[in-house]
């Protein structure tokens, strides 16, 4: 047998072969820890908050939400923009560093592609029912019918229908097949028949022949080269829903790059979030290093100082242009008027606030990682809120400025998201490998026979 010797620090604690396995698959076949089922039956209650929200809005239309004749948009596509953002994690941190040939990937790109696909059907839920009319969602999709209904294909709303389900399908393959050499290890371990039944079922037979593996890395680079455009492509044309209209503060050039890195800082946000979570409460301090957290660490630094550009670069271009509408909706609305909280916020948690990690001794701070992960998340929940309600509530006409106000059921339908997501991301630790069991082996170099 061989027996692992540690490269560098992306596996800690000398761990060989047979320590991986049976550690990442410890969650799989223990009964689940005692706080999984609390936090399961949270999720589960905010999920039917959600349900009770959307029930309201089919039933009695968006006329239950704060809405009007000038703010036809709200928190929905608020909470939709945010939620794909989120969904940006997984395949940027896994294709673009599978392309990049990055190992300290292997620990971390399972839970971030898992946390992807959660957070792209939570995002699709926004749009549908934003419709008004829930069973008449078939109508956008481009099919040929009896009634010669075809859809606007000049419409960027449209082409977010296209792009989403396009990078919902790719990234719920790419995350599938790369679980299947793990699938078919608990398939090979496990003792119950109903297990194996299953994972022999997910694992396609799966049996870790050397024309398995060739085929199996030739296949994920393929699905990873494919897939890596999606990334840019997603948030590039939700940009568009904004940048083609000429209201102030939306017609401008720099949105659809704006946007993609915003989408990549917030998914990194939220899969440094979830690293930190599943390193605490299942003791993967082996696998989830210091290193690994200190590398999104600084790469959010990095972005952090890209989001702060693109502020600066929306102000100075608000202010040089010379436009009266860009002028008052960046110097009268948000930085001196009513929506000054969001947008001090936004700068705040985006901007300023990362830059912390600048200093190895808070890189070095769990504690104090984890917090700044979550003001990266709630200051990109500001953005999406500050770029649509500034610019909706006072357009052109004085006479049409209004103000925003969620009602319950828009607070409930985004509740019951955060507890569709959670409840996903909890049977993700209970019933799939959380990190890549190949994957990590793949980075241990063998250096003796035992």
């Amino acid at each position: 047998m061989y027996k692992a010797k540690v490269r560098g620090v992306l596996v800690e604690d000398h761990k060989t072969y047979k320590d991986i396995t049976r550690d990442i698959l410890a969650p799989i076949e223990q009964n689940a820890p005692t706080w999984w089922y609390p936090a399961i039956g949270v999720s589960i209650v905010m999920l039917l908050y959600g349900v009770w929200a959307g029930y309201v809005t089919i039933t009695q239309g968006i006329g239950t939400w704060g809405l009007n004749n000038s703010m036809g948009w709200g928190w929905d596509i608020i909470n939709f923009v945010w939620w794909i953002g989120i969904g940006h994690a997984g395949t940027a941190f896994s294709i673009f560093l599978l392309i990049l040939r990055q190992k300290w990937r292997t620990s971390i790109n399972r839970a971030a592609e898992a946390m992807t696909v959660a957070a792209v059907l939570c995002a699709g839920i926004f749009p549908m029912i934003h419709m008004g009319r829930i069973w008449m969602a078939f109508y956008i999709m481009p099919y040929p019918t009896s009634r010669l209904l075809w859809v606007n294909f000049n419409s960027p709303l449209f082409w977010d229908v296209v792009a989403i389900s396009t990078y919902l399908m790719a990234s719920a393959t790419f995350w599938y097949v790369g679980m299947i050499p793990d699938f078919g290890t608990i398939r090979d371990k496990t003792t119950s028949k109903i297990k194996k039944a299953v994972y022999g079922f997910l694992s396609f037979g799966w049996v870790g022949s050397a024309r398995g593996w060739l085929r199996y890395e030739a296949l994920a680079m393929i699905l990873g080269g494919l897939t890596a455009p999606l990334v840019i492509s997603v948030h590039s044309i939700v940009s568009m829903d904004f940048s083609t209209s000429v209201m102030p503060g939306w017609h401008t050039t720099i949105f659809p790059p704006y946007f993609v890195i915003g989408a990549i800082f917030s998914g990194f946000g939220m899969v440094l979030t979830l690293m930190i979570i599943i390193r605490k409460f299942y003791k993967y301090q082996a696998y989830v290093t210091d290193g690994h957290l200190n590398a999104i660490a600084k790469i959010l630094t990095f972005i952090s100082l890209i989001m702060g550009t693109a502020y600066a670069t929306e102000i100075f271009i608000a202010w040089y242009s010379g436009s009266e509408y860009e002028y008052f909706t960046f110097f009268n609305n948000r930085i001196t008027g009513d929506h000054m909280i969001g947008f001090y916020g936004m700068i705040t948690c985006n901007a300023i606030i990362p830059q912390l990690f600048w200093f190895k001794k808070i890189r070095k701070n769990i504690t104090m990682v984890f917090i700044i992960s979550l003001f990266i998340n709630l200051g990109m929940w500001f953005e999406r809120f500050v770029i649509i309600v500034t610019s909706l509530s006072k357009d052109f006409l004085p006479v049409n400025w209004t103000d925003y106000t969620p009602t319950v059921v828009e607070i409930g339908i985004y509740v019951g998201t955060l507890g569709l997501f959670t409840f996903a991301v909890l049977l993700f630790f209970k019933y799939i490998p959380m990190i890549a069991i190949s994957e990590v082996k793949g980075i241990l170099k063998p250096t003796s026979h035992e």
